[in-house]
This record gives structure tokens, C-alpha cells and sequence, in this order.
């Protein structure tokens, strides 16, 4: 039965697809990668702001072979601080050099990159990607080496250009012993304040390093100033990420009623169970403060009593999707949305000082939700759950699990960073909505899968997307041809099927959208994604899951070639990914 739908509701369901505190202790400092101990209190990130309209940082990109058998990947500053957050405001310039310093060696027994994996194999097979092994010298920018060591930056849902030391995947590719590249842009001085983030983004070796922890937190400042209820706020970012299981043939907690048996699918996930509980396919970290499966040992928020927040929350992980809620004692607690894959909620389509009042929250991978939180009174019991995900009867199980026990004490600190006291608004948007936009055109494209098995759904799949009216492959990382060419100036409505019986997760690169319908019904939400999830379809209905988005070519950093996918990365490994060309206003779309 399909329910009422209206746009606050959306905000949840939309993003989930539908049908005693320690101290932080750290491994010893060989540890090239150090994380804290389950248990932990959560930590915030290292803050580096811009200074005179100029942040310039130094990371370098490590790894490190845990005793778990898992690969840690991590990017650390010359004072060791890790994953930073880079903070700027609209109109500064970041400056970022990366220095690659993987291991030739480094290879996870849990983690293997790329051509291991079972999905990669068939991608291999059906020429979706060449990796040449040689490390001869070339230039970053058009290097012909894409290897287990290999990196790059993509600055996700930064409104930038696909160029070399800007936002390019295609074909930046940094070495081992190549000297710090440097990426140099300006954050555009339109750009929507909020939360966006950094990861390599290496085609089939991408999944790898975000699941090791390559994955770090952006902002650009200035969400106060479109929503005055901000204001003087103080503010934690959080991270969460997954990472394969620490105990994976660990039985069932003690105390959990009738668990289903786990069902492996052949890259050793764990299938849907469809009862909300079981074997989840990846252990979740909070802020790397790890809470893994079987017993998940809650993290620790500590908060003042009663005191509101705004909690900026960057769903990091490779495969995992979360539906986040604050419990005290059993009852929800009401979540205020401003904010969205980086664009505040009220910044277009709504009215000022708009929040939307939820009881949970659903972050895809890749996704970003920022929402005001009141801390529990001294003496209740508060906690941050991510409940069940339904992702379908082929995906990975998403069960419900705690994440974090919220601590009231009076003796709580501060978080580091707090919003203006009195913020200035910022200047009207230059452009119409695009929701009140003509599309000029309308395309369709479709999720679609091919097991190896026929007969075994589970068994190792190419993954692809594909625009109605071309055959259906895997994506060549080889090819110069885009699948899709649109005019600089333009808005489309695109209609994405999905075509399987999982969950899929699309996004795509330097633009945002606006979400009209969902299977057919139209959605009253009046505010932008990079992000929105497609739900599965049921493998009987003659009609595929849909949604319908309208995409924004208008602004001139969108001309380029650049990539849009599924954000499971071991799909997007796999080929679910197309190439997309915005052509100069002066010019003609060919499609």
C-alpha cells in the first residue's frame, strides 16, 4: 500500500528506499593510520580554516595493515592530524597538496582493490577498464597507470570544474613517489553553505580506499546566514563510515531473539534479511570510533543538559545506508532538517528560517544531512540509532544498531566551532528556481544488472547504468565518447529507473537536482540533492521503480566531462557509472 506523501516525509524515505564514556586510546604509533577504540567518546575532527580568503593544506595519503587483516586508508597533516576538516567560505581559494604515500604493497586481505573482487572480474571481462601495472613517469593529469595504489580527490558536491587540480576523476591519477600534487580552486562565491566532503575517486579501486577510511569533511561557511534559527549555534560534524567486519564469524549477540542465519553473497556481504536484524554487511564507525558487530559497543556524544546543536552528518561509507534517529529512553526525538547534500533547505524553493521537523533522518551513502538536535535532560538516557534499511532482496542487510549513547552532563565541553551570533543574510538567489524552470528535454535512464550465474542473482554481477536507446554495458574507463551531452544554460528532466532488485543510489557530479516525482507520484520538495536513492524493484511488477529529477546545467562550472553513478562504490567499481559532456553556451548539444 502506498502511503500519503508529502514533502516532510519525503526528506526520510526518499534517501532509505521504500517497498559510560573513555578516554580516546589510540594503537601504538607505528600506526600510521591510529583510530580510537571501540567505546570512545566520539572526537571531532581537526578544524583547518582559510586565512585571507586562503586555506592551503598538506596531506599526505597513507595506509596501514591492521592485525585485523584490513587495510586503513587515511590522509594526515604534517602535524598528524587526521581526516581534517577543510573549512572556507564562499569566494576562498583552497589550496591542497597530496602527497601519495601507499605502500607499492599495500593490499587488504579484507579489502582487496578492484580487479580482485568478484564484480571487477566481470568488469574486466567485458573490457569495462584497462589497469595497466606500469608506474613509469607521467603526468598526474593524463597518467596511464590506474593501480591498487593509485589516487586522486573528488570534491563532492563542490559546484566546480571537471579539470585537472580542480574536480577531475577521469584522469588524475596520482603515484607512489610522484611529487604532492596540487589541486587550486576558488569555492565559488555562490556557492550553498553547508557540507560537502573529499575521497578518491579512482574507478574500481574506489570502494577500496573509502572502506579503509579515505574520506574527510567540507565546509563552506555560512549556513547561519539562511536560517536565522542557527544562529549562535554550536555545531559537531560527524562522520560516519564502514569498513569490513571485524568478527565476521562472530555468533549473535546474547540477549537478540531469533536472528536469521546470514546469507553471503559472493563478495562475502551479507544479503538483506528483510527482518530489520542479522549480520549487517559492514561495521559502522562513528568519527572512526568503531561500533562493531556482534555487540555494537555504543560511542559517547557528550552534551550539555538540554542544549541545541546543529550536527552536520556525512554518511562516508562505501555500501551502507543509515536511518538516523535520537531516542530518549524509547521515544523519538524531532530531528529540524536545514540542510541537504550541502544545500541549505530554505535557500530556493521555501521561505527563510525554514526547518523540517522529522523524526528520523535517511542519509544514502554519499549523502549529507544537517539538522538541529536538543541533548537530553541530566539523568535521561539518550542514544543515536540508525534503524533498518530495507535495500532489497539482493542487496546488503542494513540492520538497526546504536551508534552512540548521547551523555548529559553539565561538565560537558563545548564543540569547537560555533555559528555566528549574528549572522548577515545572504544576497537573493540570481537565478529562477528550478522547480518554476521549463526542462527543454526529458531523458530516461536505467539501473540494470547481469549475474554471472543466471540462476544465482548473488553471484558476481557487472553493474551498469544506461540511457534509454543504448545498449546496455558496463562503463569503459577508456572511452572519450559521453553518453549524455547537454548545453551549458540548460534544465532536464531525467527519469531513472531501477531495473533490479536492489537498492540503488544515484548521483552525479558538479550539479545539483531537484527531486519531482518518486514511482509516479509527484513530490512537493522545494529544496536540491547531489544524492537520491531509486527503490528496488519486487522482480513481479510490470512497471520499474522510478523517480523523476529535474537537473540544473545552468551554471558556466558545470562545462566539462564529468561522471554520474551509483554511490555504492562496488558498483560504481563495477560499471554502474556514464559520462556526461556540458558543452559551452556558444555551442550546440549533439543529443
Amino acid at each position: 500500500m502506498r502511503p500519503s506523501w508529502n514533502w516532510k516525509w519525503l526528506i526520510v524515505i526518499a534517501a532509505l528506499g521504500c517497498p559510560h564514556s573513555r578516554t580516546n586510546a589510540q594503537t601504538p604509533s607505528a600506526d600510521k593510520c591510529p583510530r580510537p577504540t571501540a567505546g570512545s567518546t566520539v572526537p571531532e575532527p581537526p578544524d583547518l580554516r582559510s586565512e585571507n580568503g586562503v586555506l592551503e593544506v598538506e596531506l599526505a595519503f597513507r595506509s596501514f595493515a591492521g592485525a585485523d587483516g584490513q587495510t586503513r586508508y587515511c590522509y594526515l597533516s604534517p602535524d598528524g592530524s587526521e581526516a581534517p576538516t577543510l573549512r572556507l567560505k564562499p569566494g576562498d581559494q583552497l589550496v591542497l597538496h597530496l602527497k601519495n604515500e601507499l605502500a607499492v604493497a599495500a593490499q587488504s586481505k579484507g579489502t582487496s582493490a578492484g580487479p580482485s573482487t568478484p564484480s571487477m572480474k566481470m568488469g574486466m571481462a567485458g573490457g569495462s577498464m584497462a589497469m595497466p601495472m606500469s608506474t613509469a613517469a607521467a603526468s598526474p593529469c593524463a597518467s596511464p597507470a590506474m593501480t591498487a595504489v593509485s589516487t586522486n580527490l573528488h570534491f563532492h558536491g563542490l559546484t566546480i570544474p571537471a579539470v585537472c587540480h580542480q574536480d577531475d576523476v577521469m584522469n588524475t591519477m596520482i603515484q607512489p613517489g610522484d611529487p604532492p600534487f596540487e589541486y587550486r580552486f576558488q569555492i565559488p562565491a555562490d556557492e550553498p553553505p553547508g557540507l560537502y566532503w573529499y575521497h578518491p575517486h579512482i574507478h574500481g579501486l574506489t570502494k577500496a580506499q573509502v572502506l579503509g577510511g579515505a574520506s574527510g569533511a567540507m565546509i563552506v561557511e555560512g549556513i547561519e546566514r539562511t536560517n536565522h534559527e542557527l544562529a549562535g549555534l554550536p555545531e559537531r560534524v560527524m562522520i560516519v563510515r564502514d569498513q569490513d567486519l571485524v568478527n565476521p564469524n562472530a555468533a549473535p549477540a546474547v540477549g537478540i531473539v531469533a536472528l536469521p542465519p546470514p546469507v553471503l553473497d559472493a563478495e562475502g556481504d551479507a544479503m538483506n534479511t528483510g527482518t530489520g536484524s542479522g549480520k549487517p554487511a559492514k561495521d559502522l564507525s562513528l568519527n572512526f570510533v568503531p561500533v562493531p558487530y556482534p555487540n555494537y559497543p555504543p560511542a559517547v556524544i557528550a552534551m550539555k543538559p538540554s542544549e541545541r546543536q546543529l550536527w552536520r552528518v556525512l554518511n562516508a561509507s562505501a555500501i551502507t545506508y543509515l536511518n538516523l534517529q535520537v531516542l530518549f529512553g524509547n521515544a523519538p526525538q524531532a530531528l529540524g532538517v536545514v540542510g541537504m547534500d550541502g544545500v541549505p533547505v530554505d535557500e530556493n524553493g521555501m521561505s527563510g528560517d525554514q526547518a523540517l521537523w522529522v523524526k528520523h533522518v535517511g542519509v544514502p551513502p554519499g549523502g549529507r544531512m544537517e539538522f538541529i538536535v536538543k541533548g537530553p535532560p541530566e539523568g535521561v538516557k539518550g542514544i543515536l540509532v540508525t534503524r533498518s534499511v530495507n535495500t532489497g532482496a539482493v542487496g546488503e542487510n542494513d540492520p538497526e544498531r546504536t551508534l552512540a549513547n548521547i551523555v548529559a552532563s553539565a561538565a560537558a565541553p563545548e564543540p569547537r566551532s560555533k555559528l555566528a551570533v549574528s549572522p548577515q543574510p545572504l544576497p537573493p538567489a540570481t537565478l529562477p528556481w528550478i522547480g518554476n524552470t521549463k526542462p527543454v528535454r526529458t531523458r530516461r535512464l536505467y539501473f540494470s544488472e547481469i549475474p554471472q550465474d543466471p540462476k544465482d542473482p548473488n553471484s558476481p554481477t557487472t553493474f551498469m547504468i544506461t540511457v534509454e536507446g543504448q545498449a546496455p554495458k558496463p562503463f569503459d574507463m577508456n572511452t572519450t565518447v559521453p553518453n549524455i551531452v547537454v548545453q551549458q544554460g540548460d534544465v532536464e528532466d531525467w527519469i531513472i529507473e531501477n531495473r533490479t532488485q536492489e537498492l540503488h543510489d544515484f548521483h552525479i557530479h558538479q550539479i545539483h537536482f531537484m527531486l519531482m516525482d518518486w514511482f509516479g507520484l509527484h513530490v512537493d520538495e522545494p529544496f536540491l540533492r547531489d544524492t537520491v536513492n531509486v527503490p528496488f524493484w519486487d522482480g513481479k511488477s510490470p512497471d520499474f521503480p522510478m523517480v523523476k529529477l529535474r537537473m540544473d546545467f545552468r551554471d558556466p562550472n558545470s562545462v566539462g566531462t564529468f561522471v554520474y553513478h551509483c554511490h555504492l562504490l562496488e558498483h560504481e567499481d563495477g560499471g554502474m557509472m556514464g559520462l556526461i559532456r556540458v558543452e559551452p553556451r556558444s555551442q550546440s548539444a549533439t543529443k
